[in-house]
């Protein structure tokens, strides 16, 4: 009994916090408002249907009410597709009549009342359909991510797959129990909730923020990686990092793109900002200093100058953070 309610309370928390995503998504302004709208949807229609399956587990429901629930996945489908084509297409010429992938979800939900649901073999066909329109548009959805998603950084690649996966996962597990292979019914359920903790991670962080930062730039991923490529070069061959005045502006004019560009390029391939770009190469280059024989009789701070920093302050908190010692400590470990 303590495990159900276990089981419960978590599968709940999850619900409660899908609707606190569908929310957020629905009123945030970053990035492609569209493409917001329908990740809201999608996951509004997955919370649907696991919502069903929590409440059929421990309360009875009449089968229009299960009906209802299963109506979600045909909500799920068309939305996840809508969200990989405005996701990808820079021009934002979403058509219209795409909205008409929608009235299987609507004639479900009005017929909701006469659907058979009520365990014969009708009742398994109508709900192997439903489960096999979703499985149509996870098809979709894939030939979308591999077509048109090449064009795009890895970053916003990489979100699409995932969420690609995460529906395919609970498709899966839905289709594994109906066919026997799994018992454990609430387990979609409990999966769902661990998919969606992980999805409001994401949106905590600021890589998730940004998945419409540079959803119009027309960088792709290959002159993306051969940017970071030229700018590795570029600090290895002429140290730039050393110059106390470096910025994002003089490099990008010394590699001929833009700053944005650069930016963008860091981002995907490094997942750091510029100025976490350049300290990487400062501490290298301090711990390098630090542990040559010449060098253990220079001051911290003139180490510290040599290597780009303002200040002694601003180096000895990059230092620790990056290898959890203070300079001084790190020098110490070649005074034998």
């Amino acid at each position: 009994m303590k495990q159900d309610t276990v089981i419960l309370v978590l599968s709940c928390l999850g619900l409660v916090q899908a609707l606190f995503l569908f929310v957020y998504l629905i009123t945030l302004k970053k990035g492609k408002r569209k493409a917001n709208i329908f990740l809201a949807f999608l996951i509004l229609g997955v919370t649907i249907r696991i919502g069903k399956s929590v409440l059929n587990t421990y309360f009875h429901l009449e089968p229009w009410q299960r009906n209802l629930g299963i109506s979600g996945i045909l909500l799920t489908g068309p939305f996840l597709w809508f969200y990989g084509k405005t996701l990808f297409d820079r021009s934002n010429a979403f058509l219209q009549k795409n909205y008409l992938h929608l009235v299987p979800f609507a004639v479900f939900a009005l017929l909701s009342t006469f659907i058979p649901n009520r365990g014969d073999a009708l009742s398994y066909v109508i709900y192997i359909a439903v489960f096999l329109h979703l499985g149509l548009y996870i098809g979709l959805s894939i030939y979308i991510l591999y077509v048109i998603g090449k064009s795009v950084h890895q970053q916003l690649h990489n979100w699409y797959r995932n969420l690609i996966i995460g529906i395919g996962v609970i498709w899966f597990f839905y289709m594994g129990h109906l066919a026997g292979i799994f018992s454990w019914y609430i387990g979609g359920a409990v999966f769902f909730s661990f998919l969606i903790y992980i999805f409001s991670f994401l949106f905590l962080q600021k890589h998730a923020f940004q998945l419409g930062k540079y959803t119009k730039s027309t960088l792709d991923g290959e002159t993306s990686r051969q940017l970071v490529s030229s700018l590795k070069n570029l600090f290895v061959q002429e140290e730039m990092y050393l110059h106390k005045t470096i910025s994002l502006e003089i490099i990008a004019e010394k590699l001929n793109t833009s700053p944005r560009k650069l930016s963008q390029a860091i981002n995907e391939n490094e997942l750091k900002n510029f100025s976490e770009f350049v300290n990487h190469y400062r501490i290298e280059k301090a711990k390098q200093l630090l542990s040559e024989p010449d060098s253990m009789k220079q001051k911290i701070a003139t180490i510290a100058y040599d290597c780009g920093f303002g200040n002694v302050t601003s180096f000895n908190l990059a230092f620790k953070a990056a290898t959890q010692l203070t300079p001084s400590a790190y020098r110490s470990q070649f005074n034998a």
